[in-house]
């Protein structure tokens, strides 16, 4: 969540009326992340956030806030899309789209242990249950197509070494998703970004997952690598941590059990996950937009992990 666009108090009680959320209290930019514009924006009725898309456009946007309000109706924990008097919950501010959901009550667990692993494994499978039902259809926006587009921009940053090691990466991940097996992974909506600060705890207790807008609709089993690579590591090294691994990967298959396919190809998928974040962090490294506290991620930490998952991947096995 970084500051693109700046907008006045004025401006933000002007949808607020429309929403009639109540009078405006405080504001506060957000400094984290590099997608969108963000504002903490607090009423004398609750606690929002508002959020102003930088890439994203009002003809994709439907897909991420209706399937935040589908989650929410089936009791999944996540930022609720507030509508309008014409029950509207895209909206339009300084000529950018724009929404307004409820902001979730706690903190980021930022050195989660393997039971805080778990509650986020158990929630993350009830969140691709509760979507197999959502009618709406988009690809992952950063999926593998964006990556054989991208991988080619960045390329001229990297060294001898590293372009070997994206290069090889790139193309076993094409001739990946050509193979059968790959080709019936189970599928439906994924978080694609849920990392620890997208995820928010009250206590020792979960309380939401938010930030949705790389969601699309990809393998589940790509979702479970994106978390493992983040939650399940040591930042420092990359290095996975098998007791948190095996702690999100054991309270997942408890509720939506795992098949043999997604059991196998697991570590290919890890491998996926980390090239994906390489790029990106690459992208946004080399080829910064101009944004008010933007703060770029470090491209070597998945450069780290990926190379990582190569020479030392890991599988879950059911105890």
């Amino acid at each position: 969540m970084a500051v693109f666009t700046d907008v006045s108090p004025q401006e933000a009680q002007t949808l607020l009326n429309a929403l009639d959320l109540g009078t405006l209290q405080s504001m506060q930019g957000c400094a984290s992340g590099i997608e969108n514009t963000n504002y903490f924006v607090d009423t004398d009725r609750g606690r929002y956030v508002l959020t102003l898309f930088e890439r994203l456009s009002f003809a994709q946007l439907p897909f991420y806030l209706h399937l935040m309000d589908h989650l929410a109706q089936r009791g999944i924990p996540v930022p609720a899309p507030q509508p309008n008097g014409q029950g509207e919950i895209l909206l339009s501010l300084k000529g950018k789209p724009a929404a307004v959901v409820t902001r979730l009550r706690g903190a980021n667990q930022l050195q989660p242990a393997p039971a805080d692993c778990a509650q986020v494994g158990a929630m993350l499978a009830r969140m691709h249950l509760a979507g197999r039902d959502y009618p709406r259809e988009q690809p992952n926006l950063r999926g593998l197509a964006w990556w054989s587009e991208t991988v080619p921009v960045v390329r001229p940053y990297l060294d001898p070494a590293q372009a070997e090691m994206i290069d090889d990466e790139l193309a076993f991940q094409q001739a990946l998703a050509t193979q059968p097996d790959y080709l019936a992974l189970p599928r439906g909506p994924i978080h694609a970004d849920l990392f620890r600060d997208n995820v928010m705890f009250d206590g020792p207790t979960l309380s939401g997952f938010f930030d949705f807008y790389f969601a699309g609709c990809d393998t589940w089993l790509f979702d479970i690598a994106v978390c493992l690579n983040d939650w399940c590591i040591d930042l420092a090294t990359g290095i996975l941590d098998p007791a948190r691994a095996q702690a999100f990967v054991a309270a997942y298959d408890a509720e939506r059990p795992l098949d043999a396919a997604e059991l196998a190809l697991m570590p290919a998928l890890l491998r996926a996950a980390a090239l994906r974040f390489w790029t990106s962090r690459l992208w946004d490294f080399h080829l910064p937009r101009e944004a008010s506290m933007l703060k770029p991620h470090d491209p070597t930490h998945f450069e780290r992990v990926l190379r990582l998952r190569r020479t030392a991947p890991w599988s879950y096995v059911r105890a």
